[in-house]
């Protein structure tokens, strides 16, 4: 497998680095202090065609493949993670179960906006009932004429409530089949939709700039024509793009790895102790390097997913291998590079204090670390 990136590949990561150091960088501990969603900051990754990157153009999207996209969401995640969360959620989650399965007709009202950045796509899969369980769904949509009548509700849903949510994809149970089970599809649900409520946000542990609320659906009607792909398909679905997320999430927690691992190497070559720079002793430095290896290796799989996908082979054991390993690695390298901050490291001024609330939800969402062993395990036919 060649690793080797593409001379349009690397431009497109030195272009994501350039924005995320002149752009995201300056701002990203106010956003975090502030809780405030980077409206500026999506429309300038609009502007740069970052937001639809693994679109076909005829759509708007930047034609690019899935190995660009994760080094696009790696390079935002090693400066702040929420803004990195709102392009990876909007494009793996929201848009391309669009893409993937919406009829023309569906694909041309909502993908030039979306990927164009001016309006934002959610994924409504996890409920009260149904996370690691996501088949126990409980919202139901049944069909009263030419509209589906939906009630229930979802939670933990990203990008579903700021300024420019357009819509979101939600799971629900719609019949029972031949055999009696319950039948999953999904829906195109647009934003401002009479019955359908975006409550309150989460006060969260980390991702404080990034946009996350429950929804309520009561009585809330959308056309027949909403219905996403085949009636029926939605559990087989919403595993497609889980399994595709993956790669987005693993990608972050590169990136946030990687943003640790440079704060900790620039602190400790500035910051003096018994008379030299901490760099020089063999406990800092043994963690330096402990992180670097791993970091490297997590990176090489997560590419590998990626390469995987764009070749169009079954990628589900490497993409569940890859956010394993590189959701704890994360978490790991954040907690270290504290550790080598000493006091400092405990003080928001920092960016390794954010990075560390930041890391764990990679360990959870999109699948906790117990699913990805289940997934791993099954697929090696455990």
């Amino acid at each position: 497998m060649n690793f080797d990136l593409t001379d349009e590949q690397r431009l497109l990561r030195e272009t994501v680095r350039d924005f995320a150091v002149s752009e995201v960088a300056p701002v990203a501990e106010e956003l975090d202090r502030t809780k405030t969603f980077p409206y500026e900051i999506v429309e300038k990754l609009g502007d740069l065609g970052l937001m639809g990157i693994p679109f076909p153009e005829e759509y708007g999207g930047g034609g690019g493949d899935i190995l660009s996209y994760a080094l696009a969401v790696e390079e935002l995640a090693r400066i702040d993670s929420s803004v990195a969360i709102t392009m990876a959620a909007h494009i793996s989650l929201g848009t391309t179960p669009i893409y993937n399965w919406g009829t023309e007709e569906q694909k041309q009202e909502w993908m030039p906006e979306l990927t164009a950045g001016k309006k934002l796509a959610a994924f409504g899969l996890t409920e009260p009932e149904a996370g690691s369980d996501a088949g126990n769904t409980k919202t139901r949509a049944e069909l009263d004429g030419d509209e589906w009548v939906i009630n229930g509700a979802k939670q933990f849903i990203t990008n579903s409530g700021t300024d420019i949510s357009a819509v979101v994809n939600i799971t629900a149970v719609t019949g029972k089949d031949e055999n009696g089970r319950l039948e999953i599809s999904n829906i195109i649900v647009p934003n401002g939709t009479p019955g359908y409520t975006v409550d309150p946000p989460y006060r969260k542990m980390g991702w404080n700039a990034s946009d996350t609320h429950p929804l309520t659906f009561e009585d809330a009607r959308v056309p027949a024509e909403n219905l996403l792909g085949p009636r029926g398909q939605g559990f087989k679905q919403f595993l497609q793009i889980l399994d595709g997320g993956r790669i987005g999430v693993a990608a972050m927690s590169v990136g946030v790895a990687q943003g640790a691992l440079d704060e900790a190497i620039k602190y400790a070559k500035e910051r003096q102790a018994f008379g030299q720079s901490i760099s020089k002793f063999q406990t800092i430095q043994a963690k330096i390097a402990d992180i670097s290896s791993q970091l490297e290796a997590a990176r090489l799989l997560t590419y590998k997913a990626a390469i995987e996908k764009d070749r169009g082979e079954n990628f589900t054991l490497t993409a569940a291998q890859a956010k394993l390993i590189t959701g704890r690695l994360a978490v790991r390298a954040t907690e270290e590079a504290v550790q080598i901050h000493g006091g400092y490291g405990f003080i928001e001024e920092y960016p390794v204090c954010r990075f560390y609330r930041d890391a764990k939800i990679l360990t959870i969402g999109e699948g906790t670390d117990e699913v990805q062993q289940m997934v791993i395990a099954r697929a090696l036919g455990c």
